[in-house]
């Protein structure tokens, strides 16, 4: 069935067109944008759905390019803690977890990206290895490997909430034979497909390790993969202060390794050299920004004006909900924006439209999935939300781009569509499982954390 959306201010965030316009919005039964335009729209096929936003800003669902959906369980877990000790934290807990209870992390997750109008996510999985940091190793080592189902069932998880998703998967090796470590890791690309509906998936990537890497053959094997599966690899680097110099003196490992290029993404990026950048940006390199999750865990200020001015490409993600503990695409805009503003005492350095671009279209382009999501145009799959500016009321609109980025926020979300079906309304997902995922979630976290020796402050 086709729907058609009308009495809409389009918001479409696709280059080239007007920033907004008044008018309609129309899905075709494939689940794709047919069409859009200002003014009325035109007659529809017989039998067609309507659906009079009556006025609501329609905008591209938000693209998350760097998140770890299973953390759902853990927020505000290690409070005072910069990265390291929080990473320890959570994997504490996590080395207890069997693969049902990484099931329903996931899928809570999942559902809490949807219904805060999140329609597509870069996720980081749990790895089938539980890894800890050594700091006097400046390394991570592997402490305990759990079953395939660990991972595979994230995968599930991703799906039966109804969120695209482009799933990451470590390498994980140190961990067994190369041999082997390289065969398991091309099942799971090929796991990632098979648990995951057509339509919701949106590929396989690298998970970066090179920041917790021993030794340059990390790099090596990432840039393996990347080669033989056609895969966008996502590193996470330079990302907290601690251990500065040795986390930039593994950036020349990538770049020995020959894994510098558009495929190459770096997460967070918040302490580079300008050498790093430098060469980052001439060989094409993109970087996903984490502004609410810096901010919490204390790994300062990812410079992206600087960066994007390098001629980086540079997407947004909303990270863990351990570490964003609210996953809202408006507080991380406007986390991002002001930080900016204040590092460069410019109010003008970063503008409304700059951010929401990162959050869409910019994060989709760095994960190379622009094609099909990011923004509100004929071919691309029907994601957008619903947001009402005037309930609760945001006043006279002077700017629309400004009224959306600076002043609305969850409590104006109304709607969420994931290829024209409603995933999420009023703050709830809409899947078959959203009712049952909080019971499970905090059953299942509350008995991993006794394993570890936890105990949350709540509990009867």
């Amino acid at each position: 069935m086709t729907l058609t959306v009308e009495n809409a201010l389009v918001v479409p965030v696709a280059d080239g067109g007007p920033e907004w316009f008044q008018g309609w919005l129309r899905v075709g039964d494939d689940g794709r944008i047919a069409a859009l335009g200002p003014g009325a729209p035109p007659p529809g096929p017989p039998g067609g759905e309507v659906l009079d936003v009556g006025g609501a800003i329609v905008a591209p669902g938000f693209v998350s390019a760097h998140s770890h959906l299973f953390t759902s369980g853990l927020r505000g877990i290690a409070p005072g803690s910069t990265l390291y000790p929080w990473v320890r934290a959570n994997a504490e807990v996590f080395r207890h977890a069997d693969a049902e209870t990484l099931y329903w992390c996931t899928l809570h997750g999942c559902l809490d990206f949807l219904a805060n109008g999140i329609t597509s996510a870069y996720n980081f999985t749990q790895s089938r290895v539980t890894w800890l940091y050594d700091p006097a190793a400046a390394a991570s080592v592997p402490v305990e490997v759990h079953p395939v189902e660990y991972l595979t069932r994230q995968f599930d998880g991703a799906a039966d909430a109804g969120l695209r998703v482009v799933n990451a998967i470590r390498l994980d090796d140190g961990s067994a034979p190369e041999d082997e470590v390289l065969g398991t890791f091309a099942e799971m690309v090929a796991a990632s497909a098979e648990h995951t509906p057509a339509d919701l998936h949106l590929g396989a990537s690298v998970f970066g390790a090179v920041q917790w890497a021993e030794s340059p053959r990390t790099a090596e094997l990432e840039t393996k993969v990347m080669r033989e599966h056609g895969l966008v690899n996502q590193a996470h680097f330079v990302e907290t202060a601690e251990q500065l110099d040795v986390q930039r003196s593994k950036f020349a490992w990538y770049a020995e390794a020959g894994a510098l290029g558009p495929d190459l993404v770096f997460g967070h990026f918040v302490h580079p050299t300008d050498e790093m950048v430098a060469q980052a940006a001439a060989a094409g390199c993109g970087m996903v920004w984490q502004a609410t999750s810096n901010g919490r865990l204390g790994s300062g200020f990812a410079d992206v004006v600087r960066l994007r001015r390098a001629g980086m490409r540079v997407g947004m993600g909303l990270d863990d909900q351990s570490c964003t503990d609210v996953s809202d695409p408006f507080g991380n805009m406007r986390m991002g924006l002001y930080a900016m503003r204040a590092l460069h005492t410019d109010a003008a350095v970063l503008m409304p439209k700059d951010v929401l671009r990162l959050h869409t279209l910019g994060s989709a382009e760095v994960l190379g999935v622009a094609d099909r999501v990011g923004s509100l145009e004929p071919g691309k799959l029907a994601d957008f939300v619903v947001v009402d500016h005037r309930s609760p009321s945001t006043g006279p609109v002077w700017d629309v781009l400004a009224t959306y980025v600076l002043a609305c926020g969850l409590r104006n979300l109304k709607q969420v569509y994931v290829g024209g079906r409603l995933a999420a309304a009023d703050g709830r997902a809409t899947a078959p499982l959203a009712a049952r995922a909080d019971a499970e979630l905090e059953a299942r976290m509350t008995e991993a954390a006794a394993k570890a020796g936890l105990r949350p402050a709540l509990y009867p």
